[in-house]
């Protein structure tokens, strides 16, 4: 009994990925299908790769990973992906970059409950169950919101476009607002909505109640993308800074332009 009692206060003190093994769903168009990290760790196409600039651990790593195309049965390269993390980050990605050949390469990383990944920091969980990695993302122009880490779902949706009106600019903006639009797609979508539109339930709506380029003032805002931490130390501060290798600073441009146009576009959930 005393044995019993002992092992289930071990259990309780390990973490859930090494009791149970996480199950990543699939929702391929009318394919449906679940894959735990076990079956995954045993995919005939799982190998050991090497991430020498990690996004998220921001340090060289090597994972047990799947190309993320081989699990895609059915996607062609003009479908749209939507990849939706536990924390509600969800991440949108054309399919032509993750099912190419050639330039960067898409890989479902693995963690094996029995050698959990480090913690993403202190306090904080770590990347797994299960994360999108690139080898060569520069090739294909993948910037840090293509690596969602805790996925839980992969799955086929329309463009965004279509599936949220609310966000299009004015039929006759002009080229930067449009090209704008583009960029808040890549790299703000992730995490925010605007004017209540998006799948994300991570960050705050950009344009409901008010759009940030109405509080920011001069060039503060800008300042932020970059370096949220530099205009307010927070700890608990989770905005990622948007660095001039990754969004330059005409794409920056474009992006206010877009934000801007969107503040005489709101449109109340």
């Amino acid at each position: 009994m005393i044995r019993h009692l002992a092992f289930i206060s071990l259990l309780a003190l390990l973490p859930l990925s090494v009791i149970q093994a996480a199950e990543l769903q699939l929702n391929l168009g009318s394919q449906r299908q679940t894959l735990s990290s076990a079956q995954l760790l045993a995919h005939p196409k799982v190998q050991q790769i090497e991430i020498p600039n990690d996004v998220s651990y921001k340090r060289h790593m090597r994972y047990h990973a799947v190309p993320l195309a081989a699990l895609l049965s059915g996607v062609s390269p003009g479908d749209h992906l939507q990849l939706v993390a536990s924390d509600g980050f969800a991440a949108e990605l054309s399919a032509a970059p993750v099912l190419s050949q050639t330039g960067s390469q898409a890989w479902l990383a693995i963690e094996d409950p029995a050698q959990p990944w480090p913690p993403l920091g202190a306090g904080k969980p770590s990347a797994g169950p299960f994360y999108l990695v690139w080898q060569n993302p520069a090739a294909s122009q993948i910037g840090p919101e293509q690596w969602p880490f805790q996925l839980i779902t992969i799955r086929t949706l329309a463009p965004v476009a279509q599936r949220f009106p609310q966000l299009l600019p004015a039929a006759d903006s002009s080229p930067a607002v449009q090209a704008g639009f583009a960029h808040y797609q890549k790299n703000c979508m992730a995490c925010h909505r605007l004017n209540g539109a998006g799948d994300s339930q991570f960050g705050p709506d950009l344009n409901i109640p008010y759009n940030p380029t109405e509080y920011f003032s001069g060039d503060f805002l800008t300042r932020y993308i970059r370096d949220p931490q530099s205009l307010r130390r927070w700890p608990q501060g989770k905005m990622p800074g948007f660095a001039a290798e990754v969004l330059s600073d005409k794409e920056l441009g474009d992006l206010l332009e877009y934000l801007r146009h969107m503040v005489k576009r709101k449109v109340e959930p």
